[in-house]
């Protein structure tokens, strides 16, 4: 009978298909998402809709294809930092699991966020029940839908500040995620305040893009050193 895995290999090979399956989800959800520019708001170039958003049912389904993915992405991202927790060693576990929790809250909000775009705005728009869709629809720049998004990636960028501090400095990869994570969530509070000072409440998604753009290349930027990582796990295991 041949020797099954060990745990750490078990957990590596995880972790390292995990960490693929991030990158190309945030690809994929990129791409799309690229493909549907805003049609209302700030970056809106013409052609644009205005409340109360009865006539947005022209954009269906188009504008909201992006979220399916975005939806798998979110859960891709929390199973990451689980296996990222399972990889740091005992001693700062403590940083690991404060991650993972805020990164549970992010899953949380921005799951539910995307999920009533598709299952509830839509089927409303479909049936012609428009009372509220206003508040709740992608195309309010100040509505529901951006504020959740606002405070989801917020919770994102936290949950990368704290794993920042599980790794140590001593291995240069690691040291690398460690930078990547603290840069990220600087880059975050930074276009937050400048964000907020230029625009005080008015931020409609300006804020949202930034720091959906900033998690989104962190989460890339982690994922190839940690599959690397992962890989040379496996294979020192092996």
């Amino acid at each position: 009978m041949k020797n099954q895995p060990g745990k750490e290999v078990i957990n590596s090979r995880f972790g390292y298909y995990t960490s693929i399956l991030t990158i190309v989800l945030i690809l994929i959800t990129f791409g799309i998402a690229i493909c549907t520019p805003p049609l209302s708001g700030p970056f809106c170039a013409g052609n644009c809709y205005e409340y109360p958003y009865a006539d947005i049912i022209s954009r269906f389904p188009r504008d909201y294809y992006w979220m399916y993915p975005a939806i798998v992405l979110t859960l891709s991202y929390l199973v990451f930092m689980i296996s990222i927790h399972n990889y740091i060693n005992e001693q700062r576990k403590i940083f690991s699991q404060a991650a993972v929790l805020f990164a549970v809250i992010s899953t949380s909000i921005l799951v539910v966020d995307y999920f009533v775009q598709v299952s509830v705005v839509q089927q409303s728009l479909l049936l012609g029940e428009t009372d509220g869709i206003a508040l709740l629809t992608q195309f309010n720049s100040h509505g529901l839908f951006i504020a959740l998004e606002d405070i989801g990636y917020i919770m994102m960028s936290l949950s990368f500040l704290f794993m920042a501090f599980a790794f140590s400095k001593s291995g240069r990869m690691e040291n690398s995620i460690r930078r990547v994570f603290i840069i990220s969530f600087i880059l975050m509070v930074i276009s937050l305040l400048i964000v907020s000072l230029k625009f005080g409440i008015n931020r409609e998604y300006r804020f949202e893009v930034a720091v959906i753009a900033i998690d989104w290349m962190a989460l890339i930027i982690a994922g190839i050193m940690m599959s690397k990582i992962f890989k040379r796990a496996i294979n020192n295991s092996l």
